[in-house]
């Protein structure tokens, strides 16, 4: 008899991908040490590489770090990188250089918790089963949000992007939960902490239906930016049932024909150095090569 699968195991909602958060900093050099060097991350070779801004790879994803007054955003965003003793090594030599800054990082069990020059948190986690086949990427952006928000979101992203997103229990609280690509998630964190306001720090999704949320968008009067044929932005999050505004974080919107979904990201291994070079061992796999089949 043929085994029963689970086929809507595999689904995903309208949201494909989610392939970059962007944060602006104002000194490019203590970003690279953080970034690149610290974290292990890999400088884009090929798109801005001048000294104003940086994109900064993991996995599929990115960091984007334009040159500006400091964002910072209002959450935890959640990595994933292969070798966590790796990582603390790095970070402890990193420290001198950072010392005058926000720059922190402690173990927590499951994870190893880091905050960035200028207070943005970063959650590095090692690869498990919660991230699928992720060995080096970016699986979550988890958001803090007002109390009594979670069941608003989570409507506005199932009805107006056509995303799977449900309600669930938080470290707080409840949370609200949204799929935007394989393994990756939006999460957003209800809390009765008073919130910083929006400073116009933004997320990057693609999405396969690429007109259906930008009509609704526009009769609601939300749109904030016509980008170009291929993007579109909006900032807003509403509860589609009365209108409430519930958040506020800019969303860069793509659609699955920009020139850049689907680009092969380059990842080096952060442990080559000219000390310890290992021949053809120079690059790093985002994920794993089980299928599940």
């Amino acid at each position: 008899m043929t085994e029963l699968i689970d086929r809507t195991a595999e689904d995903l909602g309208n949201i494909v991908h989610l392939e970059h958060v962007n944060t602006a900093v104002p000194d490019q050099r203590i970003a690279t040490i953080f970034y690149v060097s610290g974290l292990g991350l890999t400088r884009d070779p090929y798109l801005m590489t001048g000294v104003d801004n940086m994109w900064a790879n993991v996995g599929r994803s990115q960091f984007h770090l334009p040159t500006g007054k400091v964002q910072r955003l209002r959450g935890v965003t959640g990595i994933v990188l292969p070798d966590r003793r790796a990582l603390l090594r790095r970070l402890a030599r990193v420290s001198e250089p950072l010392a005058a800054s926000e720059f922190a990082f402690r173990e927590e069990n499951d994870h190893v918790l880091v905050t960035s020059p200028w207070g943005n948190r970063i959650r590095v986690h090692a690869p498990d089963r919660r991230f699928g086949r992720i060995t080096l990427g970016l699986p979550y952006v988890a958001f803090d949000v007002p109390r009594g928000t979670a069941e608003g979101i989570a409507r506005f992203y199932r009805e107006v992007f056509a995303a799977p997103a449900s309600v669930e229990a938080g470290e707080a609280g409840r949370r609200a939960r949204v799929m935007v690509g394989a393994d990756q998630f939006l999460l957003f964190e209800e809390t009765d902490r008073v919130l910083p306001p929006f400073d116009g720090h933004h997320v990057q999704i693609y999405i396969a239906n690429f007109s259906g949320p930008y009509r609704w968008l526009v009769e609601h009067e939300l749109l904030t930016e016509e980008s170009d044929r291929h993007q579109w932005r909006f900032e807003q999050i509403v509860d589609p049932a009365d209108g409430r505004k519930l958040f506020e974080v800019e969303h860069e919107v793509r659609s699955m024909r920009h020139p850049f979904f689907g680009r092969r990201l380059v990842n080096r291994n952060p442990e080559q150095t000219n000390r310890t070079y290992a021949p053809e061992h120079e690059s790093l796999p985002w994920a794993t090569t089980e299928t599940g089949g």
